[in-house]
């Protein structure tokens, strides 16, 4: 055996197989290039599902771990620490908010936005105890937690793990007249993903989102976007909701707000809203831990500039111009997305996506599957153009192989 087979085979031994990875054990990468155990090199099309967005061993995002690490790691929320006053301030105001609620995990911040959202609703709005509904759309992804996976319609994410949290209403997503008919007086929020990543990069309808936005005003509802996957960056703005000129009541972010070094998320809105909690109705240990406020601030500041998310509106117009000369060739029968990230569907005849993933990554290309024909694309924002097409180059080879 090899010394990556033997790696994967102990990896299969020990650990709990909630993944099915392709056989690819990674050594050491930088920007948007990995290189494995035995020397090869992939062309990473995936970017750790956009936590990744700055690329691999970004020099700016190491140096200011490096120099967190000699001063202070942890204080726990327990005590403040020199890092924390200024990444809320500096998120906040990247974002037109005003307060935020540090976590960890994509999940953990999604968990915060449903407590936060029902809190406001019964402190807020009025709505009578136990009575809060949170509307969300079919097709979502928002973690795996189990109040999440509670509205999720994805079998695979959901059976087994009953019994689920009550309280979400399921519509179809880009479908105003459901959204509308689901809003009661107890509907305390609408969380909607602006772009939906692990349901094959799914854009709603043009119109939808400022539709949505200005129903949930009407209607006293806050509007909660998810811009974990598709924030900071990804899709040419800082947030996809810019494409259509939205600003939500709350964002949910994390993956790149942690530069691909640790784990950040966070929840980011009003003072009306976060206002609503009193200490010791919520926390986490590791939120807001000075290592990860010093990447995030590096993080806010590479945003500022605006250099990523314009080069992901370029080479996003290159990726998109030269995924759409697919169509009508047999091989892909639809391609959807926005800036630097893409879901192709792939001709069931040609292959699975498991299977393109596959034939790819023996061309040193490495994307990702999902829902059985659909690839998804998410490169690095560093990407080079010759990078870039060299990635579609091997796609196009692969599919006419």
């Amino acid at each position: 055996m090899t010394a990556a087979e033997d790696l994967v085979a102990a990896a299969e031994a020990h650990c709990a197989p909630t993944y099915r990875p392709l056989p690819v054990v990674v050594a050491t990468a930088q920007g948007a290039w990995m290189t494995d155990v035995e020397g090869r090199r992939y062309l990473d099309l995936l970017a750790g599902y956009s936590a990744l967005n700055f690329g691999h061993g970004n020099r700016r995002l190491i140096e200011a771990a490096k120099a967190q690490l000699d001063r202070v790691t942890l204080t726990s929320r327990a005590f403040l620490h020199d890092r924390f006053a200024a990444f809320c301030a500096e998120l906040a105001d990247l974002c037109g908010m005003e307060m935020v609620l540090p976590m960890n995990t994509g999940a953990e911040a999604v968990e915060s936005a449903v407590k936060t959202a029902r809190k406001w609703g019964y402190r807020v709005k009025g709505v009578p105890a136990e009575m809060a509904k949170i509307v969300v759309a079919g097709g979502n992804f928002h973690g795996r937690t189990t109040t999440i996976i509670s509205f999720s319609t994805d079998p695979e994410a959901r059976a087994d793990f009953g019994p689920y949290t009550p309280g979400f209403q399921i519509v179809p997503y880009g479908d105003l007249t459901a959204m509308r008919e689901a809003l009661t007086e107890n509907t305390v929020a609408v969380l909607l993903e602006p772009i939906q990543g692990e349901n094959g990069v799914v854009v709603p309808p043009a119109g939808y989102l400022p539709a949505v936005r200005e129903l949930t005003r009407e209607r006293n509802v806050l509007f909660v976007a998810d811009e974990i996957q598709s924030g900071l960056g990804r899709t040419g703005r800082t947030f996809a909701c810019e494409h259509e000129g939205v600003a939500p009541d709350m964002y949910v972010l994390g993956k790149a707000l942690g530069g691909g070094i640790v784990p950040v998320s966070a929840v980011v809105s009003s003072a009306e809203v976060l206002g609503v909690f009193r200490p010791g109705e919520h926390g986490s240990t590791f939120g807001g831990n000075p290592l990860a406020c010093a990447v995030a601030l590096e993080v806010i500041a590479m945003l500022r500039t605006g250099e990523f998310q314009a080069r992901a509106a370029e080479l996003g117009t290159r990726l998109h111009r030269e995924l759409g000369s697919l169509l009508g060739t047999g091989r892909v029968t639809a391609v959807r997305g926005r800036g630097l990230w893409a879901g192709v569907d792939i001709t069931p005849k040609i292959g699975t996506g498991r299977e393109i993933s596959e034939r790819l990554m023996d061309r040193g290309v490495l994307v990702k599957d999902t829902h059985g024909s659909t690839i998804r694309i998410a490169p690095p924002l560093v990407i080079s153009e010759e990078d870039l097409d060299f990635g579609l180059d091997q796609l196009r080879a692969v599919l006419e192989a």
